[in-house]
């Protein structure tokens, strides 16, 4: 448990620099004059490192262990941090956020990590105390992120928060150099390596981590959709800048939390993995209904508890259930693979969001990703039963 206590303080620090600077991010892009299309490509570069970076970081962690993983990559988000402040244009910045994915690619380590210390029926409870790490650093992130953010200083009133992340992801790094012990002997470097397109196949003929992934790439897209364009359609619609955005995703961080750290885990254990998640995704996709529907502000941040609630049902449970169907020598690449869907999705959710944004109107993205949340759903039953399957035939003399 000590070491699950260190882990927590160091993806919180972590995870606060990172929401310091999301809800800024396209008022960032529009002091360096970029189009709503550019702006939600911002973010969809940063995925697109991800998706290279997550199984790559998640298969050398299972050799070579999971801390110095984490050292690299918590690393390269300080350099990252810093070389978007001082990027010169749109095209630079979203060179950077290409290069800071590819070393922010660690969430799959850091499960791996919390895998390799729990026992499995354990899982999903501190998957979810992991993922109130993440909403906490959410609630602070983003509200410091407001506090600190002063647009009437131009490009300058958006920096000072990117340097504050810089400043943070630095501190992280140092909590894993000095606190952090290995959880996992380094593999034989005899052993011969897998190629990446084996662990693919294996991935997609297993019954259970097969659907779970086509769970993440559905469901992300609607996640990450929503995020590119939330700061664009909130201005459009109640002429709310950063400090109000940020101020919104920190009641996301608040239910996030308690959701994560006390509800996920007792309901996975009470009704299964798959039935959470299927439930979780489902509330997802009904804020971004409540969204559209609603005409007042506060209906905002009511929808947005509501869909913070499902995605704190569905992301611990997600990890659960793959690293329960991996093997124990696999989990890494697996929980990686599981990440590069999301990043895969991450990629095209924004383009998509932007170009429906301003194609069709701002209420669209929302739409589209409610009705994604539907197929994703049914796969997630559909997973669980194939889980129950395997156990039993496990199970059977």
């Amino acid at each position: 448990m000590a070491a699950l206590a260190v882990l927590f303080a160091i993806v919180f620090i972590n995870l606060v620099g990172f929401g310091l600077i999301l809800p800024l991010l396209p008022f960032f892009g529009q002091s360096l004059e970029a189009a709503a299309w550019q702006i939600t490509l911002m973010f969809s570069a940063y995925s697109l490192g991800q998706f290279f970076g997550e199984p790559f970081w998640g298969r050398l962690s299972d050799r070579i262990g999971r801390k110095p993983v984490l050292l690299i990559t918590v690393g390269a988000n300080a350099v990252g941090y810093l070389a978007l402040a001082f990027a010169p244009n749109i095209w630079v910045a979203i060179a950077v956020r290409l290069f800071t994915g590819l070393g922010a690619g660690n969430i799959s380590t850091v499960h791996g990590y919390v895998a390799d210390v729990t026992p499995p029926q354990l899982r999903a409870g501190r998957m979810g105390l992991l993922g109130a790490a993440f909403g906490l650093g959410f609630i602070v992130g983003p509200g410091l992120g407001g506090l600190l953010v002063r647009p009437e200083l131009g490009r300058l009133g958006y920096q000072l928060p990117i340097f504050a992340s810089a400043a943070l992801a630095a501190l992280a790094a140092a909590a894993v150099v000095l606190f952090l012990r290995e959880s996992r002997a380094a593999a034989d470097p005899a052993t011969p390596r897998a190629p990446f397109l084996a662990g693919v196949r294996d991935a997609r003929r297993h019954p259970v981590i097969a659907r779970v992934l086509l769970v993440t790439l559905i469901y992300t897209a609607g996640i990450a959709g929503m995020e590119g364009v939330f700061g664009l359609w909130t201005e459009a619609r109640y002429a709310w800048g950063a400090r109000e955005v940020g101020l919104v995703f920190m009641v996301v961080g608040v239910v996030s939390v308690i959701c994560q750290g006390f509800l996920a885990g007792r309901l996975a254990r009470r009704f299964g993995e798959s039935q959470v998640l299927a439930c979780g995704m489902l509330l997802f996709g009904g804020s971004l209904v409540l969204q559209v529907l609603g005409n007042q502000p506060w209906m905002v941040v009511a929808a947005m508890a509501v869909g913070a609630s499902g995605m704190a049902m569905a992301m611990p449970n997600i990890s659960a259930l793959i690293s329960r169907s991996a093997d124990p020598d696999r989990q890494g690449a697996m929980l990686g693979l599981n990440m590069a869907a999301s990043s895969a999705s991450r990629i095209a959710g924004p383009m998509a969001a932007g170009a429906l944004f301003s194609a069709f109107g701002h209420d669209w993205p929302f739409l589209i990703g409610a009705a994604l949340t539907v197929p994703a759903a049914i796969m997630a039953v559909n997973a669980g039963r194939a889980f129950r399957r395997e156990q039993a035939i496990k199970s059977a003399p």
